[in-house]
């Protein structure tokens, strides 16, 4: 055998088949074998591994968002006058921070729609990001139905059961190359349901339209603490799980074998030279 196969010389066994060298050679064979096929343990406890949702918050940031605060007063500015969007990223922040087991992603739209933030579980990050975020940096005009287009676009890569938009508006819409109905259809297809919530001066038949259109729940909200409110509702949403190998939290094993397998080599290696 070791004319044709040379480089198997070292598993030769010269004397004893039980010899202790040829047994360690074996192990080493062993180790090399198991190391290649890479062993794993999935730790299915860790929060990585979970149950949750997909959600895209769908946010306003046309002309009218600018407004000082919204229909009734509210109790969570301190007493400060801010903005409706001021307020409602405020509430959306709180939102995010709360998900302990949901991804997060987040679309802007004025005249044009845009992802501020793909869907990621690092929703720390995606908070941090609110803060950059600016009324009128989309355009001043409201284009309902490229924020829902955009909001399906978000999830093309989403493997979690249950999908979820979040839209938020304080008025009509009147922008766009989508309308509202085809991207709602756009929406059933891809099987994402849509609460829509009406904030200021939001076309309420249309909203309600599009929630009822996806299996949703129309909300107004006319105040930020009610908008608050309508986000703890909407938390209360049935969980799915969410099966993908960058939500599981996978420990190699593989270097401790070849280490162990080296430290043979090298007792075999020291041997050879003791010769």
């Amino acid at each position: 055998m070791q004319k044709y196969f040379v480089h198997l010389q070292f598993l030769s066994v010269k004397k004893s088949f039980f010899k202790l060298e040829w047994i360690v050679k074996v192990i080493i064979f062993i180790l090399l074998c198991i190391a290649l096929s890479s062993p794993i343990i999935v730790d299915k406890s860790n929060p990585l591994n979970r149950f949750g949702k997909d959600i895209v918050l769908g946010i306003d940031a046309s002309g009218s968002m600018n407004a000082s605060g919204f229909d009734r007063d509210d109790e969570l500015s301190g007493g400060e006058r801010l903005s409706r969007f001021a307020l409602s990223k405020m509430i959306a922040k709180e939102f995010i921070l709360n998900r302990s087991s949901d991804n997060v992603g987040v679309v802007l739209y004025g005249d044009f729609a845009f992802i501020a933030s793909p869907i990621t579980y690092e929703k720390e990050i995606v908070a941090d990001m609110l803060e950059y975020l600016t009324q009128g940096m989309a355009g001043q005009n409201t284009a309902i139905g490229e924020a829902i287009a955009m909001g399906v676009r978000s999830f093309e890569f989403s493997k979690a059961k249950s999908r979820v938009m979040i839209l938020l508006s304080d008025g009509e819409h009147n922008s766009g190359r989508i309308s509202p109905k085809d991207a709602t259809a756009l929406a059933k297809s891809a099987n994402i349901k849509i609460y829509t919530i009406g904030i200021g001066e939001a076309d309420s038949g249309l909203m309600r339209e599009i929630a009822k259109e996806t299996g949703g729940v129309y909300y107004n909200a006319p105040s930020a603490k009610d908008l608050q409110s309508v986000y703890n509702a909407i938390d209360k949403l049935e969980s799915s799980k969410i099966s993908s190998k960058e939500y599981k939290e996978k420990d190699y094993y593989f270097q401790a074998l070849l280490l162990l397998a080296s430290l043979f080599l090298l007792l075999l290696l020291y041997k050879e030279l003791k010769k």
